[in-house]
């Protein structure tokens, strides 16, 4: 199972009761970071997670609502007795920033490694158990769109075993995903394993304009997190202007994509309340929610 935390679900400015965008995802007491606005800290402390345990932060781009929290976060980190290097990973530009904003935290117990994806990565790897692919997106700056997968391996097939001759002092380890050399042999986890299974998919996207990548890019998320930064249709012209999206927008890639469920995030200042426009999504996609700071949920293998 994962756990998700939407830390942060405003886009622009904080306001008092809403900070600025940031994800936290939980999987084997390992999290993983993305985006870090300003007040990310406070609500990680909130969440009652803990700081050590970040393994990564993966950042869409840099403009200043999606970083601008990474010093005091960097420095809490260090506070909380981590001594592991910290990977961050993001578009070009990624030493700079890093750079930058570091110099008010010069004396970290930790090393940060940096990552700088090319500007057309596709994938970032693994990061732990957890598969993290990404996608460049239509913003006024390099940005990524992000998905995070929790694989799940086939069955154990014994009668495929058998059937292959695979000891059985192996088979344990063969589930485990190793690969055993023995005695010139050679036996994989394919040779005991049957077809792999559904796993659990969070996409994760803010900071563009809607497209048919960004359709397949999620495809059959169990959880599609998604900026909605406009909750009117009215305001379609600024939100092509600006490269963001509208939540009628929204809703439409969380139905071609077949997500299960959309929360929208990123909101505008100017929507102070994000429920009065929920049905411009949920007419469009049902399970549609208009996401709030410190909203949690845990996704579970099928």
């Amino acid at each position: 199972m994962v756990d998700v935390c939407l830390l942060g679900c405003g886009g622009m400015m904080p306001l008092p009761d809403r900070r600025l965008t940031a994800l936290l995802f939980r999987c084997g007491g390992k999290m993983l970071l993305i985006d870090c606005g300003e007040g990310t800290q406070v609500s990680v402390k909130m969440t009652g997670w803990g700081f050590k345990a970040i393994e990564a932060i993966l950042l869409t781009h840099y403009h200043a609502d999606h970083i601008a929290g990474l010093p005091g976060l960097l420095s809490t980190i260090g506070n909380s007795g981590r001594e592991e290097p910290l990977t961050l990973f993001g578009p070009p530009g990624l030493r700079q920033v890093v750079a930058g904003l570091t110099v008010i935290v010069p004396a970290l117990p930790f090393d940060i490694l940096l990552a700088e994806l090319p500007p057309d990565c596709l994938s970032v790897g693994h990061v732990g158990d957890i598969h993290v692919s990404c996608m460049p997106v239509e913003h006024t700056t390099p940005c990524f769109a992000y998905c995070l997968e929790l694989k799940r391996a086939g069955r154990f097939d014994v009668e495929k075993a058998q059937s292959l001759a695979v000891p059985k002092a192996f088979w344990k380890r063969l589930q485990n995903g190793e690969t055993v050399e023995y005695k010139g042999g050679r036996y994989t986890p394919d040779m005991v394993l049957g077809k792999e299974r559904k796993g659990i998919k969070v996409a994760y996207c803010t900071d563009t304009r809607p497209t048919e990548g960004l359709v397949n890019f999620c495809r059959d998320a169990d959880l599609f997190i998604c900026e909605g930064m406009y909750g009117e249709d009215e305001k379609l012209p600024d939100a092509a202007l600006k490269k963001h999206m509208t939540f009628s927008e929204a809703a439409g890639l969380a139905k071609k994509s077949g997500s299960k469920e959309l929360w929208l995030t990123h909101f505008s200042p100017s929507v102070k309340d994000p429920e009065l426009y929920l049905e411009n999504a949920a007419k469009i996609f049902e399970n549609s929610v208009a996401g709030r700071d410190l909203m949690m949920k845990t996704l579970h293998f099928e």
